[in-house]
């Protein structure tokens, strides 16, 4: 059977017809249905809108709600930054006048005496600790940082932060003070290796045995390394002991009672041992290793964990002033330290023997004058008391 080309033509061209039908049927459901549901949106939004503009005082009395923004209204006066005034202004002022975050005191700043009077507290008698900067080698600084953290986790994990930086200050008090380690590790292990001789409980009692929860963790490791920057928290004083306000130990009412930050009483020593000029704040490094010391119940430990005692070290210390003073190595309260001879002249040389020896270095030589005030005098002479 022979097809012509118009029938093939209209045979593929049926089921096309037929498709186009069905889904034009398809889209006008569909269309019907987006119809309808666009007509239940209107009423719904009608539902609510309606009641809340005829509400007195509603949106319909408060047009101004709807009104645009007029450009020109007058605004409010903007006070000029101060490289924006006239006579203030100068290329690159704009710096000078930007705010930073106190920045670290570069070399050769900040340099003092420890034996020189110590800051206070906000102008009153209350002595403040001075920054103790850690920053030798990385073994050093990773292991106190690590014994740092340790401290302020176990020992103040729940504090607020006061509490913590109050901690970490007791810690390095405690590196400065002569009666204790040098090192951060030291003081915080120190008597660790007696289980009643611990000078910070939780390396006794077994709380390191318990994993640390990361977030406490790195809360306590913040305040170790600002800590170990130079930080100073001043509240705490030259504080060098604590304890939980749920405990009343015997060294308590021997010692100088600081203040309480969360859980924690603070306290300093009373007398010399106590005082500004007893604290070295300057780390040596040396750090040992970041964990409790190997048990020993030996005698020697515990002469050294007796030592310890707080009430001991005041005594040591008020003891040794007294001797110092009866020796006249220190002044007494009431005056000049006793006067010692008169020192010996210099030895010279046979030659400056024989030019004079030491009438060359005498103020017998100086020209007179009537413009030399009398107390000047005898300003070349060696001073045979110091009294006179």
């Amino acid at each position: 059977m022979t097809l012509s080309l118009s029938q093939i033509c209209l045979d593929e061209q049926r089921p096309r017809d037929f498709v186009a039908r069905i889904g034009w049927a398809r889209a006008g459901r569909w269309y019907a249905a987006g119809q309808r549901r666009a007509r239940l949106a209107l009423v719904v939004l009608g539902a609510i809108a309606l009641p809340a503009f005829a509400a007195p005082g509603g949106w319909a009395d408060d047009w101004d709600a709807f009104s645009i923004g007029n450009a020109d209204a007058a605004a409010a006066p903007v006070e000029p930054m101060p490289f924006e005034r006239a006579g203030d202004s100068f290329p690159g002022s704009a710096f000078y006048y930007l705010q930073f975050e106190s920045r670290e005191p570069g070399f050769g700043e900040g340099i003092h005496s420890d034996a020189g009077a110590a800051p206070s507290l906000d102008g009153g008698p209350a002595p403040v600790a001075r920054s103790l900067r850690i920053d030798n080698s990385g073994v050093d600084r990773t292991r106190a940082e690590q014994c740092m953290t340790a401290a302020i986790y176990y020992e103040a994990a729940s504090e607020p932060d006061a509490g913590q930086r109050a901690v970490a200050q007791v810690v390095l008090n405690r590196v400065a003070h002569p009666a204790y380690p040098k090192t951060v590790c030291g003081v915080v292990f120190q008597g660790s290796e007696r289980s009643t001789g611990c000078q910070f409980s939780f390396a006794c009692d077994g709380a390191m045995a318990r994993r640390p929860n990361r977030l406490f963790w790195e809360r306590a490791a913040m305040v170790a390394r600002q800590a170990l920057a130079g930080y100073v928290y001043a509240p705490a004083g030259l504080a060098t002991h604590y304890h939980t306000v749920a405990v009343h130990p015997y060294w308590a009412p021997s010692l100088h009672y600081l203040l309480t930050i969360g859980a924690h009483r603070f306290y300093s020593f009373n007398g010399p041992a106590g005082q500004p000029a007893t604290f070295r704040y300057a780390y040596l490094g040396g750090e040992p290793l970041p964990a409790p010391h190997r048990h020993d119940d030996t005698a020697a430990a515990v002469a050294a964990s007796a030592a310890l005692d707080p009430l001991a070290i005041q005594k040591a210390y008020e003891e040794g002033l007294q001797r110092a003073r009866a020796a006249g190595l220190v002044a007494n309260p009431g005056g000049l330290a006793p006067t010692a001879a008169a020192p010996p002249p210099p030895a010279y040389t046979a030659e400056l023997k024989e030019r004079g020896g030491e009438t060359l270095y005498r103020g017998d030589n100086l020209p007179g004058g009537n413009d030399v005030r009398e107390e000047y005098r005898n300003s070349g002479a060696w001073i045979a008391s110091p009294t006179s």
